[in-house]
């Protein structure tokens, strides 16, 4: 709403210098001279072009925070899948040429730009210590007023003007949030105050809020967004859930496996309350009582794995409803199972316990890895929170076991929120120095040799050596941690393990009729000598 009023404002303040003399169009100061500080560009776009003087080196300042490229121009995502941010001279949308020069008379700077509506920009360039700002203007920056079914038709890069409920809240750090108003719906992509920071707490915005916001138009992947928007105005809710309380105490955690009740004590202003439950929560919730203060729920004996589900309260004024949700959690059984089962599962809330050799550590940060046991490998997104993972100490090699809920990113399965159970730490340790440990199944060693010898091709009893003369017998390669019975045969022929090739085993020592013995099986990698 600013925008609209200072648009006509500079205008006028451009129209009044234009009827002065020459003199007063230049901005003096005593490094840097500009022949004006304001550039008018053309809606239909094209280049403009101004005079500098600059008594010392000169260099715009990166003010602008933009989304990163990559080669094939896509947005760059860190681990977390978040936007990868640069600064730069410039917004997007504008060209600015030179960005940087040594001292000099009449340097010419040009400003380009691809057509559009309306937008501006403010720019800085720095010389000898002080700072010249540039205001850019091009067309004139009209907002304009649209459901969100106009948004999601209209153009990209145009500013609307929107009025609607929030439907669900995404993010609270960058202010991500979905606005319906009954004709469709539209992704909010940042949130920003006055000042232009991502400042959610001051907008004070629930869900059930109906909220006016501003801001331009994107399409990303498909999806429209609002990107940056300025909050107008927010009318809150007419019913608002104030806490949760689990039979009979203030309490946010989720309801035990073996059910309850959980009441939601809810402030209503408007006509009455109505609730929904989800179809797929109603075979084990129920409304038990309901008040103008109240809503209790009963949730049956849970038999499977962890399970929630987002209740609506709605009450009316008028011809108006308004709503606000809570989510009712509870907790439910850890299903263990082996890594194929876990990928054939459906994404949910099920929590389940794999355990796994480490394959890779894909991101010792945020504990991004890949595990293995006999029957799959999977990708776990994050092990523990930021910085879990290295405390731990955990590494490539170690046996470790996890708990967490299936999950995908761009249909990639994946474990999601691995939270850590336990780990056997694994050594590596050379044939020789494992030849001259002490027997022990409690500690794991991982050792690596060249195949000479097939004792047993169906369960992989072999013998590996170093080349220096060292040779240790391997009771059984087993395709991963956990195989038994029949997952045990017939694995060198599968993987293809032959003499000659590069072998590298994790296990424990033991010695049996005086051969000392690499027993225990995992498979972790091998290299064929062809």
């Amino acid at each position: 709403m600013k925008l609209r009023y200072f648009v006509p404002m500079f205008i006028a303040v451009v129209a009044m210098f234009t009827g002065c003399s020459e003199d007063n169009d230049a901005i003096y100061l005593d490094n840097i001279r500009l022949s004006t500080s304001f550039v008018s560009m053309s809606k239909d776009g094209g280049a403009t072009t101004i005079k500098m003087t600059a008594k010392s080196d000169w260099q715009f300042e990166k003010v602008y925070s933009v989304a990163q490229k990559d080669a094939n121009g896509k947005t760059v995502k860190d681990a977390e899948g978040k936007t990868v941010y640069v600064s730069q001279e410039t917004p997007e949308w504008l060209t600015v040429s030179p960005l940087s020069g040594a001292a000099g008379q009449d340097i010419t700077l040009t400003f380009s730009a691809d057509a559009a509506a309306g937008r501006t920009a403010t720019l800085k360039i720095s010389c000898g210590g002080q700072t010249q700002e540039i205001n850019v203007i091009q067309g004139i920056a009209e907002v304009e007023k649209a459901t969100c079914a106009q948004v999601i038709a209209g153009a990209d890069a145009k500013t609307y003007l929107v009025t609607g409920v929030c439907t669900a809240i995404a993010n609270t750090q960058y202010g991500n949030w979905y606005i319906n108003d009954g004709t469709g719906e539209v992704y909010i992509y940042g949130t920003v105050d006055a000042s232009g920071k991502n400042n959610w707490a001051s907008f004070g915005i629930e869900v059930g809020d109906e909220v006016t916001v501003q801001g331009p138009k994107t399409t990303y992947n498909g999806t429209v967004e609002l990107v940056d928007v300025s909050v107008v105005k927010v009318n809150k809710s007419l019913i608002k859930v104030d806490s949760l309380m689990v039979d009979g105490v203030k309490s946010e955690d989720a309801l035990p496996i073996e059910g309850g009740n959980i009441t939601a004590a809810v402030t209503c202003k408007g006509d009455g309350i109505n609730v929904e439950i989800p179809e797929e929560a109603k075979d084990w919730l129920f409304i038990s009582a309901i008040t103008s203060k109240s809503v209790t729920f009963r949730a049956l004996e849970n038999t499977g794995g962890d399970r929630s589900t987002t209740v609506t309260f709605k009450t009316y004024n008028g011809k108006k409803e308004y709503t606000s949700q809570v989510t009712i959690s509870q907790k439910g059984a850890i299903i263990a199972c082996n890594i194929a089962d876990f990928l054939a599962a459906e994404v949910g809330d099920t929590q389940y316990r794999l355990t796994g050799v480490i394959t890779k550590v894909a991101k010792a940060e945020y504990g991004n890895i890949y595990i293995r046991d006999y029957s799959g490998e999977v990708y776990v997104y994050g092990v523990g929170a930021k910085g879990d993972f290295e405390k731990l100490g955990l590494k490539e090699g170690d046996i470790v076991t996890l708990v967490g809920k299936r999950a995908a990113y761009k249909e990639a399965p994946q474990m999601g929120g691995g939270q850590y159970e336990s780990h056997i730490s694994v050594t590596d340790i050379s044939i020789a120095d494992f030849l001259k440990a002490s027997d022990s199944k409690e500690v794991y060693y991982k050792v690596t040799g060249t195949v000479d010898e097939i004792a047993n091709d169906t369960y992989g009893n072999l013998y590996i050596n170093d080349g220096a003369g060292n040779r240790l017998y391997v009771y059984g390669c087993y395709p991963g941690y956990g195989a038994s019975g029949d997952f045990r045969k017939g694995f060198l022929a599968t993987a293809g393990i032959k003499v000659g090739d590069k072998l590298t085993m994790i296990g424990y020592k033991d010695t049996y009729k005086e051969v000392i013995e690499l027993c225990g099986g995992i498979y972790f990698s091998h290299e064929s000598a062809e």
